[in-house]
């Protein structure tokens, strides 16, 4: 076996143990779902028998589907590899590039292989994606896209990530290209740079192409919403409601924007009392506006601003500004690391480039494989991380006086996405950024003044 061999095989065998580990995790999970069938204690009068049940079977669906989608992922991949996929998808870049009658060269070889690999992997995977939309999601209620709103997104989303993507692999190339022997230094500003600048104009120029975003009305909620924001400096700008409702009845909420230009979106789903102005829901809307207050889904004003406390968390406590430190030092690193490891042959040569060393393909060698199992160790890292935030945001939810609220909120809207809240610690340790329900009011019980502070 030789070198390059012994290369390409590790890397194999990485994908695979990290794929049986994570199989291990969802079967011990689907276990949990299987005999977890009577409400836990701490939850018994809390939420009913029926909603419970149902919560559990999609779980248990959802974690089957993911079961088959991994296990397809890991197949196609190992084919993908093993049949010099990456070898043939650049040759076709450089075919498409004299298709075109454009000048041939790296750069634009480097955007045309993008190109081709993406549609490739949206295609191979859109079976998957059409199932759980019109299938699985559709099946527990959560659905709300028809076909043509679904067929339009996914060109529209194809269309603009494309637009801005490829731009942004030439750049890459060339700045590796003319950057010299330093060149990771001048790499991780400009992905410094395209970061923030793409951060500044999605809010505003991006995410309203997909969905619906209208100023939050005058009236009880926006006011208390800005007396809240006011109450820790927060520089609440403007406040969003988006009709997330087109597309499921999730929930959810979240803030962005740099320095003093503050925004809060809130999803329509979010709110009780909410009525979109989406006429192809009107219906369901009305359906929603009949029954009774006890069974209609969202939080009441009460609730959500628990929910925006312990948001307001999150900034109060320079979560967000932490990520992102933590992000662009590993990313520094990683450029660091390629810097030296790019331009030896053998690396090319594992992969089937025997001619040629391409820049791209050499960046997807060593972030996307070679540091795989540093990848897997990160991601564990922040995970847990993102636990601690979360558990210290709602500490500071709760210095705010909104503990009762923000439990009511937690159990309603776990209701609402039909989470369930018994899991298997280890299933959870490995992939739950967000504590689950039984561990978030536990906490929130035993939390003292100053624990988000810990």
């Amino acid at each position: 076996m030789t070198f390059e061999d012994y290369i390409f095989y590790s890397i194999l065998l990485f994908m695979w143990v990290e794929y049986l580990w994570e199989f291990n995790l969802s079967l011990r999970q689907q276990a949990v779902y299987k005999k977890s069938v009577e409400v836990p204690d701490e939850l018994r009068g809390i939420i009913k028998k029926e909603t419970y049940e149902k919560a559990r079977i999609y779980g248990l669906d959802r974690n089957t589907f993911s079961i088959i989608k991994e296990f397809y992922s890991i197949v196609t991949t190992t084919l993908y590899l093993t049949l010099d996929g990456l070898v043939y998808f650049w040759n076709m870049g450089g075919s498409l590039v004299t298709l075109l009658h454009l000048e041939n060269g790296e750069i634009l070889q480097s955007a045309a292989f993008m190109l081709i690999m993406n549609t490739f992997n949206i295609l191979i995977t859109l079976p998957f994606s059409i199932y759980d939309t019109f299938v699985l999601e559709e099946k527990h209620g959560f659905n709300k896209q028809t076909v043509p709103f679904y067929i339009k997104d996914k060109i529209k989303s194809y269309i603009v990530s494309h637009l801005i993507m490829l731009p942004l692999i030439c750049a890459i190339v060339y700045i590796v290209k003319v950057g010299g022997d330093y060149f990771f230094i001048f790499l991780w500003l400009f992905a410094v740079a395209s970061t923030f600048f793409l951060l500044t104009i999605y809010p505003d120029y991006i995410a309203p192409l997909f969905d619906k975003y209208t100023a939050l009305p005058d009236g009880e909620l926006k006011t208390r919403i800005e007396q809240l924001a006011a109450s820790i400096h927060f520089p609440l700008y403007k406040l969003y409601v988006v009709e997330g409702s087109k597309r499921s009845v999730h929930s959810n909420a979240y803030f962005y924007g740099f320095f003093k230009n503050k925004r809060i979106v809130l999803f329509d789903t979010l709110l009780k009392d909410y009525i979109p102005s989406n006429k192809d829901n009107k219906k369901d809307d009305d359906n929603e506006e009949n029954k009774p207050e006890e069974e209609k889904k969202g939080c009441d004003n009460e609730e959500v601003l628990a929910v925006l406390g312990h948001e307001l968390g999150h900034w109060k406590l320079n979560h967000v500004a932490k990520n992102i430190i933590i992000m662009q030092v590993n990313l520094f690193l990683l450029f660091v690391a390629f810097g030296f490891l790019f331009k030896y042959k053998v690396l090319y040569r594992a992969f089937g480039f025997y001619n040629e060393e391409p820049v791209l393909i050499g960046l997807l060698v060593v972030l996307q494989f070679i540091f795989s199992p540093y990848n897997a160790v990160l991601g564990f890292f922040l995970t847990s991380l993102s636990r601690r935030f979360e558990f210290q945001a709602d500490a500071f939810a709760k210095s705010l006086g909104k503990a009762t609220y923000l439990k009511r909120a937690l159990i309603k809207l776990n209701q609402d996405n039909l989470g369930f809240p018994v899991y298997d610690w280890l299933f959870s340790m490995w992939y739950h950024s967000h504590p689950p329900l039984l561990e978030r009011l536990k906490a929130l019980d035993k939390a003292q003044p100053k624990d988000y502070e810990k």
